[in-house]
């Protein structure tokens, strides 16, 4: 059965106080086109700039995600981007007359109810699913937390909290199918300890905070006077709580509340990949600076079997972007060590060059003696000076600046290399170049087999004397 993507049927609009700002918010959902997305617009600043949810725009994680796109941020929207992910709606624009998303209870429960209000289409297009094929990790030893993608065929989360507390003790919860969010998740409220009340005060948070939008909790027994101290604190009447437990003595949803609100999060952060997920989450500890960096990790496999797809293609016949007359100029390397016989093909974030093989390189004569074979860092050196080029390439005056690697990771070598292969090396920027710091994905192919792949990052440096 074929999905389709969805969005809205009509615009709906929300009203609430940021959690942390503290100010009256406005929130408008509306319909968007077929591959849109999860786009934010902030509506209360000039040109109504728009923010992109997508991992590589996180740049807090602190009590809430806050994307920033051009120096324009929006605060604290997990909770929605985890209602439109729970009901698996796949474009939307969320208009915010505001710094960040209104709290609404402490959850996405409201949220859901006005995706529901403003009722779901289904468009033209495919859903378009991210299918885990090899597990994704983020793992912090210090800090206990594990973040584990399996391969599956469909989303599920098992989420385990352990915040050293009597009162809450070793919590777990478990989303079997994203179906069940609305009535196993989204009602799930997020929570704080008590003790972290004045912290956070005194860092000018939590100002739109209160027993209405979150889950207070005593792990340990605090004099009435204390408490009353608090709630002056954030101009809130006294409450009486003279035990452990919840200082605001409501009603938990479920027994494991806490546990579902931070699947709710997982499921929040995890919308940022900008597609739905096949596969199985085990999240030990989670928290949203683990959920935004396992969503990156994501990302960057979508990137990897996007370029899968795209095997480039070698023909002899068609001229060359650039010949080696020209790769000379770009490149300090000489004979033996220039690895790049021409450039095929080169954009603003791709390269492909090609090193054709023959029993007449320098190294295969020791590499081995019966047994040709190219070595596998002269392969990554080659795919380091395609890389190098694509780098150049983005500079007014190439000419004055060389590219200097920093760091190689993750290279993985598929098969041999020899005499008579025509290597095939594509590389594509995994991000923008942010302060002459550039990160590449690159790959090695003989035909349409992959041979090496890796992840490269190089700094472009004046060349000294020019």
């Amino acid at each position: 059965m074929i999905e389709k993507q969805r969005t809205l049927k009509r615009p709906v609009t929300l009203e609430g106080k940021g959690l942390h700002s503290g100010i009256d918010v406005t929130i408008t959902f509306k319909p968007a086109p077929a591959n849109h997305g999860y786009k934010f617009c902030r509506t209360d600043l000039p040109d109504k700039p728009v923010i992109r949810a997508m991992p590589e725009n996180v740049v807090d994680t602190s009590r809430g995600t806050t994307l920033e796109e051009n120096g324009i941020k929006v605060a604290t929207i997990e909770h929605v981007l985890a209602a439109f992910f729970g009901k698996q709606v796949d474009n939307a624009l969320i208009e915010i007359k505001g710094p960040e998303a209104p709290i609404m209870g402490g959850s996405s429960y409201k949220f859901v109810e006005a995706i529901k209000k403003a009722g779901i289409v289904e468009q033209d297009v495919e859903r378009d699913y991210f299918v885990v094929k090899e597990r994704i990790i983020y793992s912090n030893e210090e800090t206990g937390v594990d973040m584990i993608i399996y391969p599956d065929d469909h989303l599920s989360i098992n989420v385990l909290i352990d915040y050293n507390s009597k009162v809450l003790g070793n919590q777990y919860a478990i989303l079997d199918r994203i179906s069940n969010f609305e009535k196993e998740i989204s009602m799930c409220r997020t929570f704080v300890f008590f003790h972290e009340l004045e912290g956070l005060a005194k860092m000018n948070m939590i100002k739109g905070g209160d027993l209405d939008n979150a889950i207070v909790i005593l792990d340990r027994k605090v004099k009435q006077s204390e408490i009353d101290r608090i709630a002056d604190l954030f101009n809130k009447p006294h409450i009486q709580a003279n035990s452990e437990g919840i200082l605001n003595n409501i009603d938990l949803h479920f027994s494991n509340e806490p546990a579902r609100h931070k699947l709710l999060d997982i499921i929040g952060d995890l919308a940022l990949v900008g597609k739905p997920v096949k596969g199985r989450i085990v999240a030990t500890r989670p928290g949203h600076f683990a959920n935004t960096e396992l969503a990156k990790r994501v990302k960057q496999e979508m990137k990897k079997e996007s370029s899968r797809k795209s095997i480039p293609v070698y023909d002899p016949n068609q001229s060359p972007v650039m010949d080696i007359n020209e790769i000379r100029t770009k490149l300090p390397h000489r004979y033996p060590f220039l690895m790049v016989d021409k450039i095929i093909h080169m954009d603003d974030h791709s390269i492909v060059g090609v090193k054709n093989l023959t029993f007449n390189e320098a190294f295969f004569q020791g590499h081995f003696p019966g047994e040709p074979i190219m070595p596998g860092v002269l392969q990554i050196e080659a795919l380091a000076q395609v890389g190098g080029i694509l780098i150049l390439n983005t500079i007014p005056d190439p000419e004055n600046y060389s590219t200097y690697f920093l760091k190689i990771d993750k290279v993985k070598f598929k098969r041999m290399v020899g005499p008579g292969d025509t290597l095939i090396l594509k590389l594509e920027l995994t991000d923008p170049i942010r302060h002459s710091i550039a990160t590449m994905y690159g790959r090695a192919y003989v035909g349409d087999k992959l041979v090496t792949e890796g992840e490269f990052m190089a700094q472009v440096i004046k060349t000294k004397g020019k």
